[in-house]
């Protein structure tokens, strides 16, 4: 505030020459105790003062003299744009009552009375008061004040949320009524300031500064601003968890094999760790603060500080040898701040190395997830059995409804019939689809290790057993199915153990005391007779009618010639992905050979020998000499018979069985028939046109 703020402006003057009549008007209109005169310019020139006029008229002066005689000509003046703290100062010091408040040039702009030094005064009272009362609402910390009686006089907002009370209810009131334990009775009857007192207030532990009110050199009452302990404590205590974790992230970056430099957003050095340093012999303390492109040549981490464009897996050289280097910058509310750097000490020939294997870790990982990912570890389902024969349709549809009960399962058929594939095809359309699917070849594994692999084995069982113990497979099938492939090969006392966990759902542990329980279902195969074997006593006859369920036998594939042709096709189809080939038919003369082999080695055996036919084909078409020889034994001559007609007519016979086959087992449905087939819509098409089939 200056006077301009303060004064009276726009008050009436007198020009030398005035009457004594015209200063009686403006005192009269005014009532000022004093009227400026002025020049021409409005430069002052002297003051009439209410006493100037009296004496005036006291000493017998006429109304028509003029007043230019009777003036006061040293006059207190006062700059327009003096300070507050001056005017206050002035006025303190001086005895009169009004100033004539000037310009620069000595111009009259006004004049400044007591009146107005005591507007001025409330003003600024006013004033001071809002700046205090926006201090105290915007405070963080309690605080309370009292008079000199000890009666509440403020309480701020944050006081209020803290101790649960409003203002408005305790002001006035005995401040040890309304807040008991924020006892500051003491420092307004010693005039001491308490710092940092501890108390209890409103079932709240608080930290308490308290100071007395002055006025006059006597105490006025006092003042206690206070903040939650709790509050307190727990900045204290995040203010612990982030220095040790400065601590801990320093020791890790000074532990880390790699070397580690960062700098600010000029480039300048904050950090390096001690591998860095100790791999360049640099001293950490002289190195902070210096530029990165001192400490470390053709270094760019200050471009990227200045950028904030990462660069990863570069090429530095670094006295002489080349390292790779990574520079990132370091981002705070979306600005860049300064940039980390991470040098690989490792030469190119070792990173190249580690590619390598990286790569191969990386191809074997994925791999395994995608037989993860499988459900239940399984690759096949029913849709996977291609056939068009009616046994083995009947035999699906038999499966299936076996798959959605929990009863034993045996699977017969000759070796390479597909029995796998039937067990997991009833798992995986099975209530138990979601859990594992565990496969137990009896054949593979060796006699002293059957039994551990089966129920698995305790701790300390036996020497070099494992510190933790061992589950068997039964243990990992828990809520899924086990499949028990060559079950006609099991011993005799493993044959005992199995029965128990048919019948009772438990066992025991190679070298365990207690029994354990399982919930799974048993899918077993052989292709061994086993009621010859129950006839000899080579297989439990207890255990072969607890297997024999349900019985799905797999008729060979010698006894649906049928299926030899869709068969073919899907393996065309598969070798052709995995082999990168284009083959994709059979021509009618090998299918026929393929037709008369007896296939003592059924489906299995036809996967081989259609494998061998790609690779040995030079046409897009399987043709007769493309065959294994041992097919032809028995045959005659490979295309001895083409001259014939009896076996074209064969031929046709044949084909034209296993597309009506193929329809009658899809209901007529043309388009799953060719897909059955191996074939295309329009190719199945043709040939019923040809073999009249509409």
């Amino acid at each position: 505030m200056r006077m301009k703020d303060i004064m009276t402006p726009g008050v009436p003057a007198l020009k030398p020459g005035d009457s004594l009549r015209r200063a009686v008007e403006l005192f009269r209109k005014t009532r000022l105790d004093g009227i400026p005169v002025v020049d021409e310019e409005g430069r002052l020139n002297g003051l009439l003062t209410r006493t100037n006029l009296f004496d005036a008229l006291l000493a017998g002066a006429g109304l028509d003299n003029a007043v230019d005689e009777f003036l006061t000509r040293r006059v207190v003046t006062v700059d327009l744009n003096t300070p507050y703290h001056r005017i206050v100062e002035e006025v303190r010091k001086s005895s009169v009552g009004m100033g004539v408040v000037v310009d620069g040039s000595n111009r009259v702009c006004g004049v400044f009375t007591k009146v107005d030094m005591i507007m001025a005064l409330f003003r600024e009272s006013d004033l001071l008061n809002a700046r205090l009362r926006a201090v105290y609402q915007a405070m963080h910390n309690g605080l309370v004040s009292v008079d000199g009686s000890g009666l509440v006089t403020m309480l701020n907002p944050a006081a209020e949320q803290l101790l649960g009370v409003r203002e408005q209810s305790v002001i006035g009131r005995p401040l040890e009524q309304v807040l008991p334990g924020l006892n500051i009775s003491e420092v307004i009857a010693g005039g001491k300031v308490e710092i940092g007192r501890k108390c209890e207030v409103a079932g709240r532990a608080l930290l308490v500064n308290c100071t007395p009110i002055l006025y006059g050199g006597e105490i006025a009452g006092a003042m206690a601003v206070f903040q939650d302990l709790t509050e307190l404590e727990q900045v204290a205590a995040e203010l612990e968890t982030v220095r040790t974790l400065q601590n801990t992230l320093r020791t890790v970056l000074d532990i880390a094999y790699d070397g580690i430099i960062v700098v600010d957003k000029d480039g300048f050095v904050t950090f390096i760790n001690q591998s860095l340093a100790e791999f360049f012999a640099l001293d950490p303390r002289k190195v902070v603060g210096r530029h990165v492109t001192e400490v470390l040549e053709n270094s760019r981490l200050h471009i990227v500080a200045r950028t904030g464009v990462p660069e990863t897996g570069q090429l530095q050289q670094v006295r002489g040898g080349y390292y790779v280097v990574s520079r990132l910058p370091i981002v705070e509310n979306g600005r860049v701040v300064g940039a980390v750097g991470k040098m690989m000490f490792r030469n190119l020939g070792e990173i190249r190395e580690l590619a390598r294997r990286l790569d191969q870790l990386e191809n074997e990982v994925n791999y395994y997830r995608n037989e993860l990912n499988r459900p239940g570890g399984i690759q096949y389902t029913f849709d996977s059995i291609v056939t068009v024969s009616p046994a083995m349709l009947q035999l699906k549809k038999d499966a299936l409804r076996a798959a959605r009960s929990l009863s034993t399962i045996l699977i017969r058929g000759g070796s390479g019939t597909g029995k796998e594939l039937f067990a997991q095809a009833i798992h995986a359309a099975s209530p138990r689809r979601n859990g594992p699917f565990i496969k137990v070849n009896c054949a593979a594994i060796p006699e002293h290790l059957l039994e551990s692999e089966f129920f698995g084995y305790a701790p300390g069982a036996f020497t070099g057993a494992r510190k933790g113990g061992k589950p068997g497979r039964f243990e990992l099938a828990h809520g899924g199915t086990i499949f028990l492939d060559e079950i006609g090969d099991m011993s005799p006392g493993l044959q005992a153990k199995l029965l128990r966990v048919l019948q009772d759902r438990e066992f025991d542990r190679v070298g365990g005391t207690e029994p354990v329980r399982v919930d799974v279902r048993v899918v077993a195969a052989t292709n061994r007779n086993l009621e010859e074997m129950v006839a000899c006593g080579d297989f439990r006859e207890d255990l072969y009618y607890r297997l024999n369920v349900i019985v799905l036998t797999i008729p060979p594939l010698r006894e649906r010639p049928e299926d030899i042709l869709p068969l073919v096709h899907y393996f065309l189809r598969k070798y052709n992905a995995v082999l990168h080939t284009g083959v994709t038919d059979i021509e009618p003369a090998a299918l026929e050979i393929l037709k008369s082999y007896h296939w003592p080695g059924n489906v299995r055996e036809l996967e081989n020998v259609v494998e061998r036919a790609i690779n040995f084909a030079s046409r897009s078409v399987i043709r007769v000499r493309d065959l294994p020889p041992h097919l032809f034994r028995g045959l005659g001559k490979p295309g001895a018979q083409k001259a014939g007609g009896t076996y074209r007519r064969r031929l046709g016979e044949a084909e034209r069985e296993v597309i009506i086959s193929a329809l009658n087992s899809t209901g007529g449905n043309k388009t799953r028939a060719a897909q059955l087939l191996g074939i295309s819509r329009s190719r199945l098409y043709e040939k019923l046109k040809k073999m009249g089939l509409q």
